[in-house]
């Protein structure tokens, strides 16, 4: 073999032995450095072992044969060195076959001798015992060679049946379990039927005590309800007048505390409309303050400016335009005197020339100078419209309750042209006006 390291599983254990050992090195389920030549190294199972231990044919101490199964788990006891090494002293080398013979055998005998030593009831009614003996003593014997029993279970019991051979019948005798579960089953069935009978007589004296007990109970328990309900009743009904006593008074007291706080409520609802419209004027008053305020500063503070500065720019439009009109006027007035004097000199003139003329046309009819009047006047009126005609721009000036426009213009010109008659009249004592009404 080489040397180094070796290894094994968590079910065997490693034997180290040889040089620098006093001693086995035991190594269960890990690894060990082995010297080849001077050192060795051996295996042992660590395995658990399933054992059926089977004792047939063994006497009791009532001299009853027989036979019992139990199955026990052992196995060698690897955590503690001094037990894994008393199995190495015993075992190694040894295959598991064997190791598993060894300790059936040991455990064969002590259970064996347990049975001898309790009776067949024993065993079959308290098998935890039984199967606690033989656990407790294989356990003993088997530490001392370094194995550990993990559990010991009674499986099986079972006793021995002979044949009856007399008559030459061949019937087969009933073995003592059988025999002793029917023994049993019969004092089972008799005290069970006894039982039965003594508890049915009993329940029948049972039953006539509580009946009688019953009927006792139920008179008695009558005329107690009868007591209770008289007393009841008439606790009911002192209890009903006190009631209703006080559940009209409770009622009208009701009824009145009601009305007193509708009334409360009526009173704080007005209240509370009171001062609802008391802040609803005010809001109001206050609102009314801001319009006017807001009034004040954007209509009628601008409208009051706006209106002074009209007043102000009509006044002075108004002075610039009577003064203007009195200019113009006075204009009109100057040129219309000039005109009319120049009108009345051309007229005289003309007049001297007509009377002249007059003394050769006084044999003419009036119609005739009529005619004459009426030839001239478009050319008077031409003559007195001609400085308007050259006029650039004509103020008017109107007090409101006469003609305005070119209507005053016309006016103006007529009111001249209708005072030529009168001229005509002034200087020839012709009267035209009265001529053309004769004619």
């Amino acid at each position: 073999m080489t040397w180094g390291f070796v290894t094994c599983g968590p079910n065997e254990a490693l034997v180290v032995s040889g040089c620098c050992y006093n001693k086995p090195l035991l190594v269960p389920g890990g690894r060990a450095f082995v010297w080849p030549m001077v050192q060795s190294v051996q295996r042992i199972s660590l395995n658990t072992m399933t054992l059926q231990v089977e004792s047939p044919t063994v006497y009791t101490s009532q001299g009853v044969p027989i036979s019992v199964t139990g199955i026990a788990q052992v196995k060698i006891q690897g955590q503690n060195e001094e037990m894994l090494l008393t199995a190495c002293e015993q075992f190694l080398g040894k295959p598991e076959h064997e190791i598993q013979h060894i300790a059936l055998v040991t455990l064969e005998g002590h259970q064996r001798a347990i049975m001898g030593s309790m009776t067949v009831e024993e065993i079959y009614k308290d098998r935890k015992k039984f199967s606690k003996q033989v656990f407790e003593v294989a356990s003993s014997d088997l530490v001392n060679m370094g194995i550990t029993v993990v559990s010991y279970t009674l499986k099986d019991i079972r006793d021995e049946e002979s044949e009856d051979m007399r008559s030459g019948t061949g019937r087969k005798n009933l073995g003592y379990l059988k025999s002793l579960g029917m023994a049993r089953t019969a004092e089972v069935k008799r005290d069970a039927r006894i039982g039965e009978a003594e508890a049915r007589r009993d329940a029948t004296i049972k039953e006539a005590i509580a009946e009688e007990e019953r009927m006792a109970s139920r008179f008695l328990n009558d005329t107690e309800i009868a007591k209770a309900q008289r007393d009841f009743e008439l606790k009911k009904a002192a209890y009903d007048v006190e009631v209703q006593t006080k559940k009209a008074e409770a009622e009208l007291a009701y009824e009145l505390q009601a009305a007193k706080t509708k009334q409360r409520i009526k009173e704080e609802q007005m209240q509370i409309r009171v001062i609802e419209r008391t802040q609803e004027i005010a809001v109001q008053e206050q609102e009314i303050q801001r319009r006017e305020r807001e009034l004040e500063a954007t209509i009628r503070r601008p409208a009051e400016a706006e209106k002074y500065r009209l007043e102000k720019l009509a006044e002075a439009n108004r002075h610039r335009v009577v003064l203007e009109a009195e200019a113009e006027a006075e204009a009109i007035r100057v040129r219309g005197e000039a005109e009319a004097f120049a009108v009345e000199a051309k007229g005289k003139a003309e007049a001297e020339q007509m009377k002249k003329k007059a003394d050769a046309w006084r044999e003419y009819q009036e119609a005739a100078m009529v005619d004459m009047l009426l030839e001239t006047l478009p050319k008077i009126a031409a003559e007195v419209a001609a400085p308007l005609s050259q006029a650039k721009k004509v103020t008017m000036v109107s007090s409101g309750n006469g003609p305005v426009g070119a209507a005053k213009l016309t006016g103006e010109v007529l009111d001249i042209v209708s005072r030529v008659p009168e001229v005509v009249r002034n200087l020839t004592g012709v009267d035209i006006i009265k001529s053309v009404h004769a004619a």
